[in-house]
């Protein structure tokens, strides 16, 4: 046997080495991985061989091999080994441990860690019942040396961590290891503190001596194993154990913090033990952290770490440290906080100034790419990019902003004064633009610049006090003189910079409720607004405006419509002027932008609205819709907006552009249908009536009341509105025939791709980071195929919003027109087919989706269903079939490189895009279907935030993608609307095909939504129906399908398994073909199946029984439940239970030895009772 043990170790040795080499060929590697993969499976000498690899004699990779190999013999032959075999290897491999290994130093950390996770293997299957003196000779090896005591550790370690933190073992197994630690963690955290003291001790006695270098580093290294393994206990062992001894260890910890080796790993233990949770008593301990001692030591240690220089260990210590403390104040907060006899500790104030100091840090406020400032270095600790850093800093100043405001909130008055100084100081310095010039011109800022920086900082800090302060002081205090006086300041500062000015608009709109105390400096704030609109910066009228520039003047226009919409009885006496001076500003066709012509408009419908009196504010909408009205009814309009070929022409889309730097000559005509557009959905989404129901009655808004009381409105803007729907919808209908091959051919070569997605579109829906703020300050020049794209993406986009505020805006009167289905049958839903998925995309979220939600019921069948019927039929025939080439696709082990460019990259933007729709889909069906609590979302959704006006200008913003994922008020019942589209058996056949063919589609957010929110719902409204067995076989296999597809994912295989047990309960008792369909699950086990349905036909009233009832159900159905790829290959590990120690009950267990040793454990065989001995 000797000899057959070398020969084959010879063979391993070599294959082994030839896996390893980096100048192995594929093919050799894989016939060594083969060879040594077969001989652990196989071989009947695996443990000799495992343990003669091991030598010390052996190089490191070999050495691993053979504990590897021992490893898979304790995980998968161990039930089957004889004992002697058992006590063999355990012998070995604790003498292994004894004196098969290096110094500590020497011995490789991958050498160490497979031994120790051989011995939890063992464990794991022995201990306790057959393994009794396991802890005590553990710690009889710890003592015979630095490498022993160092896996000892890892070896406890490892226990805590498949027992407690990853489970990896069976239920009974689990419990009864978890109780023996339990039991002993007495001895097992004494022995872990021993250890820690010792070795430290012992380190600092020889580290000093320079003979004695690496004994001392040796201690050193099971001081930080020691403290590893401690904090692998400490957050779920009794506090008992961590602050016994009057909170011995914290104060050993404490000390550590000092110890430049050990700080880092001592930190993160106090951080463990003080983020525990759990009852007050306990907890109380934990407040000798903010005695004198222990915070001096916190803090000295965090000034030793902040002087150590620029070395990432120090800060990540630090950043440990900063945690460490707000850990404390959250224990301290929930102390005060409960019924307890905790007070303030005296030193509360040093702990809070410490706080202070950290915030100070010069970390994380720099761009990693640069090196302007000594925070560059640790972000590039932090953050691999500058995307990376900037997400982070937006998060982390909406949490300054928080901070700043909840301590307004406490000293509102003293904030407000800081805020003031702060701003009065930034008012009298000049502009410091620094040597990161502006692209736009010399002497501008950047946004790298000292002066901007320092406003942006100033400014987001005088916002976030002064909003706080009038929510939170009385009306009385509020201090209206310096607050006057700010203000008239801001009015005065003049500067011609586009940062600071923008900076400047956000203050005044801070200030600005101040005006209501003093309303004469109204017409001053109207006109710093207005001239800021139609900001330029000198000769920059020859060139494109940078984004500086164009931002601010959105910024102009959003504060405007903030101010009216917040303020409108304010603005309401300055009507008149307004309104004049908007119309000089509209006379000048190039002036202005389209949407900043639209959005003054739109702040003087917003001022309209306080007219209260519905002739009145009628007459002012057709007087300011008439320049509207006269160009998109004109003639030469309809004719370009009616036909697609005259459309393309009329915009120069089938054109070779003249010069492809310059501004084409049909941009006029874009421009003009641009604003159009953008003022009908402006328009009607700001008229509104009164809120209050009497003022709108009054003022004759109110025409009738449903017969459920509610009073029926009027919008001043409908008969605008509806006058011009028809072009809209013929230009909706143009838009969609576009995407037909026989239009597309027409388009000019140089916008062949105009129809395509926008890059930021793309980007936005891969995930990839938008461009970061180099160019912010870069004049916007824009190819002409990137004009033409941005045209039509955004013009399409607003069409539908338009559809989709009309039935929330004009309410009745838009259900109400003749024909209104069929018109946006033949408009919005024509050549759906050739319609790309971005485009179908907004379709269904921005216009039908509200337009259901907004929908009277007495419309539901008049409108909505001559709609959503042919509707969901074509989109169950496209999303079936895509979902079909996904699936495909993706079982397809090699696919031929097409020709496209980076097809890799479009395969993927096609999937999430079909992802995507797939759950626009499922959320329209929601909405139409199941009974939400209320519309609110519909708000959210379709009223674009004002302050939208002021994002960055880096390209066109794609709308949200979040779909609706609010669950039904009643998962069993549907809508009336859903009621009605059920009664109709087409539109009943389609939905139910959608749901249950979504269940076995690559995207597990559609079918957990599917499954928990709409399948048992649509389906239960069919029981009763006769339902074909083909049908509820169909229905039925879908289900176990997506089981089989998603089971892996916890959330979906629970409702996937809820679900399957409804239909089934609900369908089997009438189609016994699903018994066939059961039979046909893996390991099924018939008798149990045949139980299953002998207590279906005996239902049971008893809730306990329904538990056990699914309970069975679910283990019928194991074998069709989905693994995750990682585990479907894997080799199951089988550990089998033990005699349980510990007996449930209440009493505590009287002796631990007697359980193991006397009457009741006469039977466990105790295999590791001998001592350890050496191997032959």
């Amino acid at each position: 046997m000797a000899e057959q043990v070398n020969t084959l170790c010879d063979q391993l040795i070599k294959a082994v080495n030839v896996m390893m080499d980096m100048n192995s060929s594929q093919r050799y590697r894989l016939e060594a991985l083969k060879f040594c993969e077969e001989f652990k499976e196989k071989c009947a000498i695996c443990i000799p061989c495992g343990l003669k690899l091991t030598d010390q004699s052996q190089p490191p990779i070999v050495r691993h091999f053979g504990l590897q190999v021992l490893e898979h013999c304790v995980k998968f032959r161990w039930n089957t080994m004889q004992q002697r075999d058992k006590v063999y290897l355990k012998n070995n491999i604790m003498g292994f441990v004894s004196k098969g290994t290096k110094n500590i130093l020497e011995e490789e950390s991958h050498i160490k860690d497979v031994v120790a996770r051989i011995m939890v293997e063992m464990i794991k299957r022995e201990w306790p019942q057959h393994w009794p003196e396991m802890l005590r000779e553990l710690e009889t090896l710890s003592l015979q040396g630095e490498t022993q005591s160092e896996i000892v550790l890892l070896i406890l370690l490892r226990l805590a961590e498949d027992v407690v933190t990853f489970q990896t073992l069976p239920t009974q197994r689990r419990r009864d290891i978890q109780q023996s630690l339990t039991y002993n963690m007495e001895k097992i955290f004494a022995f872990l503190q021993n250890t820690l003291q010792q070795s430290v001790n012992k380190y600092r006695r020889l580290k000093g001596d320079a003979t004695q270098e690496a004994k001392a580093k040796g201690h050193c290294r099971v001081g930080i194993v020691a403290l590893n393994t401690l904090a692998g206990y400490m957050d779920w062992v009794a506090m008992s154990h961590i602050t016994a001894d009057n909170c011995k260890l914290l104060e050993m910890l404490c000390l550590l913090l000092n110890e430049p080796e050990l700080q880092l790993e001592a930190a993160e233990c106090l951080l463990i033990a003080v983020s525990r949770k759990g009852k007050v008593d306990d907890r109380k301990p934990l407040t000798v952290l903010f005695g004198d001692v222990a915070m001096h030591y916190i803090l000295t240690a965090a000034q030793s770490a902040d002087e150590g220089g620029l070395i990432e260990r120090n800060y990540v210590f630090l950043k440990r440290l900063c945690q460490l403390l707000c850990a404390l104040g959250t224990q301290l907060c929930s102390l005060l906080g409960a019924d307890s006899d905790i007070e303030t500790p005296s030193n509360f104030g040093k702990y809070l100034e410490a706080f202070l100091v950290l915030t100070t840090h010069s970390s994380q406020v720099g761009f990693p790419s640069k090196s302007d400032s000594p925070c560059c270095e640790y972000s590039r600790m932090d953050f691999d990019s500058d995307e990376d850093f900037n997400a982070f800093f937006n998060a982390f100043r909406a949490q300054q902003g928080e901070v700043i405001r909840m301590a307004c909130k406490l000293l509102p008055m003293t904030a407000f004064e800081m805020a003031a100084e702060l701003l009065r100081s930034q008012l009298r310095l000049s502009i410091e633009v620094g040597s990161t010039n502006s692209k736009a011109g010399e002497g501008l800022c950047s946004i790298f610049s000292p002066s901007f920086v320092q406003w942006d900082a100033m400014t987001f800090f005088a916002e976030s006090v002064i909003s706080q302060m009038f929510r939170t002081m009385d009306k009385d205090k509020i201090p209206v003189n310096a607050g006057i006086e700010l203000l008239k300041s801001v009015l005065e500062y003049d500067t011609r910079d586009p940062l600071i000015l923008s900076c400047l608009l956000t203050n005044v709109s801070a200030l600005f409720p101040f005006v209501s105390y003093e309303p004469d400096y109204l017409p001053r704030v109207l006109s710093k607004l207005f001239s800021a609109v139609t900001f330029e910066i000198v000769d920059e009228s020859k060139a494109p405006r940078t984004r500086a520039v164009k931002n601010v003047r959105r910024h102009a226009c959003s504060s405007l419509i903030k101010l009216c919409r917040d303020y409108s009885h304010l603005v309401l006496p300055c009507f008149d002027m307004m309104y004049s001076h908007v119309k000089e500003m509209l006379s000048n066709e190039l002036l202005l932008t389209q949407m900043e012509k639209c959005a003054l408009m739109e702040a003087l419908v917003l001022v309209s609205n306080q007219f209260k009196n519905y002739e009145q504010q009628q007459s002012f909408l057709k007087e300011l819709m008439i320049p509207v009205s006269s160009l998109w009814l004109s003639d030469e309009m309809e004719s370009a907006l009616w036909d697609p070929v005259q459309f393309l022409s009329f915009i120069g889309a089938d054109k070779a552009p003249a010069d492809p730097t310059l501004e084409d000559g049909y941009g006029l005509n874009r421009s003009r249908i641009s604003f159009c557009v953008y003022t009908i959905l402006g328009v009607m989404k700001r008229a509104r009536w009164p809120n209050d129901l009497e003022e709108a009655k009054a003022g004759g808004f109110v025409v009738g009341y449903t017969p459920n009381g509610s009073p029926i409105y009027r919008n001043p803007c409908t008969e605008q509105v509806l006058k011009l729907l028809d072009n809209l919808l013929a230009l909706i209908r143009t838009h969609n025939n576009l995407f037909l091959p026989e239009m597309m051919a027409k388009l000019d070569g140089a916008y062949a791709k105009s129809l395509e997605m926008l890059e930021v579109e793309k980007n936005s829906i891969l995930g990839l980071p938008q461009p970061l703020l180099e160019l912010y300050d870069a004049p916007v020049y824009k190819t002409v195929l990137e004009r033409m794209q941005g045209f039509f993406c955004t013009l399409y986009d607003n069409c539908f919003h338009i559809l989709g505020n009309a039935g929330h805006s004009l309410q009745r009167d838009f259900y109400a027109t003749d024909g209104l289905s069929e018109k946006l049958i033949n408009s919005a839903f024509v050549n759906l087919e050739n319609i790309p998925d971005y485009r179908l995309r907004p379709i269904l979220r921005v216009f039908v989706k509200p337009l259901v939600l907004s929908c009277p019921p007495e419309y539901y069948e008049e409108v909505l269903c001559p709609i959503l019927g042919p509707l969901f039929s074509f989109l169950k025939e496209r999303q079936i079939q895509k979902w079909q080439v996904i699936n495909q696709r993706s079982q397809l082990c090699v696919e031929e490189e097409g020709p496209e460019e980076n097809p890799e990259s479009q395969e993927m933007l096609e999937e999430q895009l079909i992802r995507l729709l797939t759950r626009e889909i499922m959320d329209l069906i929601s909405v139409c279907c199941i009974p939400k609590k209320g519309i609110e979302h519909h708000k959210a959704h379709t009223d674009v935030d004002d302050e939208e006006m002021m994002a960055t200008d880096s390209a066109h913003t794609p709308a949200s993608n979040a779909a609706h994922s609010g669950g039904p008020s009643h998962p069993d019942e549907l809508s009336e609307l859903g009621k009605c589209l059920m009664k109709n058996e087409e539109i009943c056949t389609t939905l139910l095909v959608i749901c249950y063919s979504a269940l076995s589609w690559r995207d597990t957010l559609t079918c957990q939504r599917t499954t928990s929110v709409l399948c048992w719902p649509l389906i239960k409204q069919v029981v009763n129906s006769n339902l074909t067995s083909d049908a509820v076989t169909w229905f039925y296999t879908s289900v176990l399908q997506g089981l089989q597809m998603h089971g892996q994912h916890e959330g979906c295989m629970a409702a996937l398994v809820q679900l399957a047990f409804h239909v089934y309960e609900a369908f089997r008792p009438r189609y016994p073909e699903l018994k066939t369909v059961m039979e046909q699950v893996p390991e099924i086990h018939k008798d149990s199946l045949e139980q299953f349905d002998s207590k279906l036909a005996t239902p049971s009233h008893q809730k306990m029984a329904d538990k056990r009832k699914k309970d069975h159900f679910k283990r019928l159905i194991t074998g069709c439940i989905g693994k995750p790829l990682g585990e479907q290959f894997r080799k199951e590990v089988h550990i089998k239970n033990l005699p349980s120690v510990f007996k449930f009950n209440p009493k505590p267990v009287a002796d631990y030895e007697d359980v193991l040793t006397g009457e009741n454990g006469s039977n466990l065989t105790n295999f590791f009772g001998e001592s350890v001995t050496e191997a032959d």
